[in-house]
């Protein structure tokens, strides 16, 4: 009962908006809602909504690393692209029998887990902060971009795997679950849609107990003042490191999934209008919260494929002004500024009640 107690204290903590019954009760309205809307929908569109939700892994990543810890990382994408082009090379070489696609999914996602494990030791260590590690990390999204744009000449290959330079690689398996029936394809429709759904639920609640737990509570006391923190004995390159590394494997996790969703990945996923439109959806949700990062990515997504079908030439610029008046109107975030300006009232109740009962 005490280890129940502790993991439920830690889903609704003070490091997340959101608690008690009515917070809940609206979450699994949300899922339900989610689970029933294949019911309601045609297959292109539950497909399109599974790439939505590709990306929402990666801004949790970012969430954590940035919101929480207090590091603006433009690294996403290339860990993003790494673990792409790894369940790519692994795939093509290996094909997806017995399953073999989720033993990629997880190796690649180790891959790029490994890659900014590395990169973050000589960061984090080598006490580099503030804008020089959005420069070093986006520096080393660009070198990785520029890189496998290079690759189109046949010999660079791994195996079967051709890289393809600037045109990308191509034609790599979607995710196959074994089956005593039959190998179970999940193309982009239902069933990817709900294997995702999953996956975003059990990370989703997963971060959320991380960041209430006592690695969360250091984390945002380094945000706040990491002066502070170490002259409390800890170690905060340790936790830094640590949280650049979850961070990178849930940008990898995107980079797999998306990469089964289209069979296809091309080194623009690590441009630089690729590195910073992943900073535009944190920071217009609320980079500080978990909830309106996810919220704010579903939405802020949602609004650049519109302008993108109807208007292509605005939607940069579009998500550029909406970062800007974000900064200017709303710096927490406009996804959290609403939410505490819709949760004021019943905080003031609650407040009220507390003086009374005192």
């Amino acid at each position: 009962m005490n280890a129940l107690t502790r993991f439920l204290h830690r889903l609704e903590g003070p490091q997340t908006l959101g608690r008690g019954p009515a917070f809940w009760a609206g979450f699994l309205v949300v899922l339900a809602g989610a689970c029933a809307y294949p019911l309601f929908s045609d297959g292109y569109t539950v497909g399109n909504t599974v790439y939505f939700f590709t990306w929402i892994f990666m801004a949790l990543g970012l969430c954590l690393i940035w919101g929480y810890g207090g590091a603006l990382s433009f690294g996403q994408t290339a860990f993003f692209g790494i673990a792409g082009y790894g369940y790519g090379i692994l795939t093509i070489n290996f094909g997806a029998a017995y399953g073999f696609t989720f033993v990629a999914l997880i190796l690649a996602v180790a891959l790029a887990a490994l890659f900014a494990a590395l990169l973050g030791y000589f960061l984090f260590f080598g006490r580099i902060s503030g804008v020089f590690l959005g420069i070093v990390t986006l520096s080393v999204t660009l070198v990785l971009e520029r890189f496998m744009a290079q690759t189109a000449g046949p010999e660079w290959r791994i195996g079967n795997a051709r890289l393809n330079g600037f045109n990308g690689m191509s034609n790599m398996p979607p995710l196959t679950l074994p089956w005593p029936g039959g190998d179970i394809v999940l193309f982009p429709d239902v069933q990817l849609y709900y294997v995702v759904l999953g996956m975003l639920v059990v990370v989703y609640l997963g971060l959320r107990i991380l960041v209430n737990s006592p690695f969360g509570n250091v984390l945002v006391a380094i945000r706040e003042n990491p002066e502070r923190a170490e002259m409390l004995g800890y170690d905060i390159r340790k936790y830094q490191l640590g949280t650049f590394v979850i961070g990178a494997a849930l940008a990898g996790l995107s980079g797999v999934l998306y990469t089964s969703w289209g069979q296809y990945i091309t080194p623009s996923s690590m441009g630089m209008t690729a590195a910073a439109l992943p900073i535009v959806w944190v920071a217009v949700g609320g980079r500080s919260d978990l909830t309106t990062t996810l919220v704010g990515t579903v939405t802020v997504l949602a609004v650049f494929q519109a302008l993108t079908i109807h208007g292509s030439q605005y939607a940069l610029v579009v998500m550029g002004a909406m970062l800007v008046l974000t900064v200017l109107l709303a710096p927490s975030g406009l996804i959290l500024a609403l939410a505490r300006l819709v949760a004021r009232p019943f905080t003031r109740r609650e407040n009220n009640n507390l003086r009374g009962d005192a």
